[in-house]
């Protein structure tokens, strides 16, 4: 007879309650590296997520080369100022030029997320109507790592101003795979419960119930 499943008691919730609030993106980190093992044990945490079909699409690719770093966040920087243009003649153009998007350089473990879109595993169940669960699938493993990470005092931030296309040739991985995050982790170099893009008066967030609906 096996055991059946943990009673979470109050305390835990809690508990894991302040961690769901202290899951903070990070764009300032501290020097010091992440050991080897904390970065197996984030890893590795992923396989925990839900996957559409058991299907476990996700790929992880640890950007390690100095040269590759150093071309990623080039790039990033392109797509910045890129981006920016889409707030000259506004209010909001010097704000957003003053915003620090990412921690490339600084971070000391840099993690590409892809998606295999024709995985062997799952046999193609539940896609059929909905092949974007696959994409689905590796957020939820994305989310699963950053709890994990953020429960060994580590941080993580996910960089979007990407071009999808420019990221995979630069990382020379499978046609099939589609990017879906370049994640920086390691030790944020200050602590707050506030997310940054708040704190700097970019966006506050807005009320939980005006986001939910019934019918």
């Amino acid at each position: 007879m096996t055991d059946g499943p943990p009673a979470f008691d109050v305390a835990f919730q809690a508990r894991f309650g302040n961690l769901l609030r202290w899951r903070r993106d990070v764009r300032h980190f501290d020097p010091r590296a992440v050991a080897e093992a904390d970065i197996r044990a984030i890893l590795h945490s992923a396989a925990f997520a839900p996957s559409v079909g058991n299907a476990q699409p996700w790929r992880f690719v640890r950007v390690r080369t100095r040269a590759l770093r150093d071309a990623l966040a080039i790039h990033v920087d392109a797509q910045k100022a890129e981006a920016a243009t889409r707030y000259r003649g506004t209010e909001r153009y010097d704000h957003y030029q003053a915003l620090k998007l990412h921690g490339l350089r600084e971070a000391p473990e840099v993690l590409a997320v892809f998606c295999d879109e024709q995985p062997a595993a799952g046999h193609g169940l539940g896609v059929a109507t909905m092949p974007e669960m696959l994409r689905y699938s590796c957020v939820m493993a994305i989310h699963t790592l950053w709890l994990t990470a953020r429960l060994r005092g580590i941080g993580i931030g996910w960089v979007s101003i990407v071009d999808p296309l420019e990221v995979q040739a630069l990382l020379d991985v499978p046609a099939q795979w589609s990017l879906i995050a370049v994640l920086c982790v390691g030790y944020p170099s200050e602590a707050s419960l506030t997310p940054e893009l708040e704190r700097h008066g970019w966006q506050a967030r807005e009320p939980m119930d005006d986001r939910i609906f019934e019918r």
